[in-house]
């Protein structure tokens, strides 16, 4: 303190001490300071170096020593080991001593492993004196630098700094940049890398077309492709070089180095200039898919990147691009990136005269398949049987006899090696679009999609790849209902029909009770799998609550949903949503427009508590929703939007636009209602906190005891209804069937230590002898195993249900500790 009474400032106390000449004094009241502000270098602390940076060499020198002599003090941690390295390298200044050179480069070892830093602890003072010295930086360094200049927050000479660090091009640590810096050994190579850094703008212009154009003359086309593609391949693997994680910070191991992803965008808009092949289209949506796998904490990998992927698919013009840009589209659930996959496909279709559904249809590749599921390769004496169980492809092969074999045959790995890698590749695109493709047809029944005859059995019925889909559903051929079975398209009364003008999908929204029946009999008659619910669809008719509260449903009101796995549904199904973050924020409800029909549906939802870290994530979005009325209105009517926590929602009015009331419940089409309604009871039946066997006692706090209670043991939805009438069918043919009985909403199993009785929404578990919970945890894929025929695939929670059937019928083999425990 002054005389005055008023603390001195830093200044002030560090006056005497220097007038005095005492080094030590001034080295112990630096040190103070520069501890107390956590390495913040502005206000008067700049106004304190700017005074020590003024002290005559020899004093400073002093000083140095003084200080490299009280180094011990930082300990271990790095950021005041650095601080202090900081402080002593804006002192010497111009000075030839450097006391601390060993611990500076540990301390750059060190911060060599992280992500970044902040720019205000000036590790760059550290960097400049290295480089100073006449030492190259280690490259774990040059990248730490680059991120750290790439913050939001950066400082003007980190960014400088940074820029000058042009050596290696790539930063090191990521497998395919490893790769990358190991095959560009050449000035030729380089220079194509160091283009490639020049991809920040969100396409290229013709400018950078003509510079990519000169690089890949010089280079070589093929040669360019087949480098790169490795390069590409090796994307997402796990980082080489592991950066440490402190425990407020994301799993930066798992996103991409930023810098680098500028380099990713220009390899891939190069990659589009070359002349189009099937592995370049097949990479790039590859590339696109992997930089969308989200991150915790972090979200999507890299959204730019994946954008890149889509601006170099459009810009080829081959069949390939186009069905990855197809494919792409079913599955693409980022915002940003799907709008730019629907420009994409449909400048494409504007080009070609045709319709974005007809694109969709033609793009479909047949994958070398020569009839509807299936192909034969002669290579050698052996034959490669290429063909489609299902939603799977399966290679198997023969010998020159005919008879099958296991594995590849030896000739074929010696004399076929590119053929047979054609063959697996094929398997594995098959896979992909299958799955696509799936998920497309099933969006079909709100597309009000008509198709000539003609047209639609080339695309669909078949089509080498589509038809394994096509023909294990139901269609009308002007207006006759029809399956495919036998070779041929054939009615109820299995009779042929052999021609027609309009076709169309069938629903059973609209069909009598009896001839839905009938056609799930056919089915099963013929051994049928569908590839999702058609027949067994569940039909959501409109009930009387619905009636009397008029124009909205409560139908699917008041659960607890899982945010990010609704989130991720709603947007496989055609939703719209938006993450709700603990913050003052507002936000639409979940939406699906509806086109064709005019309309626009609602899920009104809100998060769910208040804490950060037990109700959130790291980064403030809600673990958990709270579900409320689904509404409908006409599809230009201003948007609703309600707080992010909860609150009403309220119709948000501008440029004088009038309030727009939700259209009548018995107003919506039957099928739109029940499509609708399908979708939430879907969201519902896979996001609720209530099929978290782990729940039991409530979550956080215990506050969801009575819902979790309520739904896993409640009464059963409409897809549990269908699951119920399917076991009915089913649980006679199964091994256990004299273990098993179904009554109310439980499938009862018979063991030798208790009875079972599985709820057949939840899958949850209740044993004698007095209902106490027993918590079996599925495995991820769970596969119940001698269940015979099943009438459609992708009912996960039927799967869930047999396997713990089999389980527990046999109870007294059961190894697993945490389950024997419970026993």
């Amino acid at each position: 303190m002054s005389a005055s009474g008023t603390p001195r400032s830093h200044l002030d106390r560090l006056r005497d001490p220097i007038a005095g000449g005492d080094m030590e004094q001034v080295a112990d009241e630096v040190l103070s300071v520069l501890d107390s502000r956590r390495g913040i270098w502005g206000g008067e602390w700049e106004q304190v170096l700017d005074r020590l940076r003024e002290l005559p060499a020899d004093r400073r020198r002093e000083l140095l020593h003084a200080l490299a002599d009280r180094f011990h003090r930082a300990g271990d941690d790095t950021e005041a080991r650095c601080r202090h390295l900081v402080l002593c390298g804006m002192i010497s200044e111009g000075l030839a001593d450097d006391p601390l050179a060993a611990e500076r480069r540990k301390a750059l070892d060190d911060l060599g492993r992280r992500q970044s830093f902040f720019y205000a602890l000036r590790f760059e003072v550290l960097i400049r004196a290295e480089l100073a010295a006449g030492r190259p930086l280690p490259a774990p360094v040059v990248a730490v630098v680059r991120r750290a200049a790439l913050d939001a927050y950066r400082a003007s000479d980190l960014v400088g700094l940074a820029r000058q660090l042009t050596d290696p091009v790539l930063s090191v640590g990521e497998a395919w940049a490893d790769q990358a810096l190991s095959d560009a050994t050449t000035p030729d190579w380089q220079a194509l890398l160091r283009y490639a850094m020049t991809a920040t703008a969100s396409k290229p212009n013709a400018k950078w077309d003509k510079g990519a154009l000169a690089l890949l003359d010089t280079l070589g086309a093929d040669a360019v492709r087949e480098t790169v593609l490795t390069w590409l391949a090796l994307v997402g693997r796990p980082r080489t070089l592991p950066l440490e994680r402190r425990e407020w910070e994301t799993d930066v191991n798992n996103a991409y180095d930023p810098y680098n992803a500028t380099a990713l965008r220009g390899l891939a808009w190069l990659l589009s200039l070359l002349p189009p092949r099937p592995e370049v289209a097949r990479a790039l949506g590859l590339l696109v898919e992997t930089s969308l796998k989200k991150v915790a904490g972090i979200g999507p990998r890299n959204p730019k990147v994946a954008n890149a992927g889509v601006v170099a698919l459009a810009r080829i013009d081959s069949e390939a691009a186009l069905a990855e840009l197809a494919r792409l589209g079913t599955r693409v659930t980022y915002k940003n990136t799907a709008k730019l996959l629907d420009t994409a496909l449909e400048a494409r279709a504007t080009a070609l005269g045709l319709s974005r559904e007809e694109i969709e249809e033609l793009a479909v590749p047949a994958y070398g398949l020569t009839e509807v599921g299936r192909a034969t390769h002669r290579l050698g004496e052996a034959t490669a049987l290429l063909e489609i169980h299902g939603t799977r492809a399966v290679l198997s092969w023969r010998n020159a006899a005919g008879k099958p074999v296991k594995s590849v045959p030896a000739a074929v790995k010696r004399d076929h090696p590119d053929a047979l890698k054609d063959l697996k590749t094929a398997v594995k695109d098959i896979d992909k679009m299958l799955s696509a493709q799936s998920e497309r047809l099933d969006r079909q029944f709100l597309a009000r999609r008509a198709w000539p005859y003609a047209v639609w059995r080339e695309r669909y019925l078949d089509h080498p790849l589509v038809g394994t889909l096509a023909r294990r559903l139901l269609w009308t051929i002007d207006g006759r209902p029809a399956g495919y079975a036998d070779g041929e398209l054939r009615t109820l009364a299995d009779d042929p029909l052999t021609e027609g003008t309009r076709v169309e999908l069938w629903h059973p929204v609209g069909r009598e009770p009896a001839e839905i029946v009938a056609w799930r009999d056919w089915l099963e008659r013929h051994g049928i799998t569908q590839p999702f619910k058609q027949a067994h669809r569940e039909i959501y008719l409109l009930t009387d609550a619905e009636r009397a509260t008029r124009t909205y449903s409560n139908r699917f009101a008041a659960h607890v949903l899982r945010q990010h796995q609704f989130n991720s549904l709603a947007a496989l199904r055609g939703w719209r949503n938006k993450l709700r973050l603990c913050v003052d924020d507002s936000a639409p409800p979940a939406t699906r427009e509806l086109p064709q029909w005019g309309l626009r549906a609602e899920y009104w939802i809100e998060g769910d508590g208040e804490e950060y870290g037990i109700d959130t994530t790291e980064s403030g979005s809600y673990l958990r929703l709270r579900t409320d009325q689904v509404r409908f209105y006409p599809i230009d009517a201003p948007e609703n939007s309600a707080h992010c926590c909860g609150g009403e929602y309220a119709m948000w009015l501008r440029d004088g636009q009038e309030p727009v009331e939700p259209l009548p419940l018995e107003d919506i089409p039957p099928l739109v209602l029940s499509e609708v309604l399908r979708d939430v009871d879907l969201f519902v039946g896979v996001a609720s906190i209530g099929n978290d066997p782990t729940w039991q006692d409530g979550g956080p706090g215990g506050r969801f005891r009575e819902y979790w209670t309520s739904y896993g043991f409640g009464e059963l939805n409409a897809s549990a209804e269908t699951r119920r009438l399917l076991l009915e069918r089913l649980v006679p043919r199964l091994a256990i069937a004299d273990r098993c009985t179904l009554e109310g909403r439980f499938l009862h199993v018979r063991g030798d230590r208790h009875t079972y009785k599985i709820h057949l929404g939840s899958g949850n578990i209740l044993m004698t002898p007095n209902d106490q919970y027993l918590c079996i945890v599925p495995k991820s894929d769970p596969t119940a195993r001698g269940t015979g025929y099943l009438p459609f695939e992708g009912d996960r929670m039927l799967a869930v249900i047999l396997s713990k059937a089999m389980m527990l019928a046999a109870d007294t083999k059961i190894t697993d500790p945490t389950i024997l425990s419970q026993l």
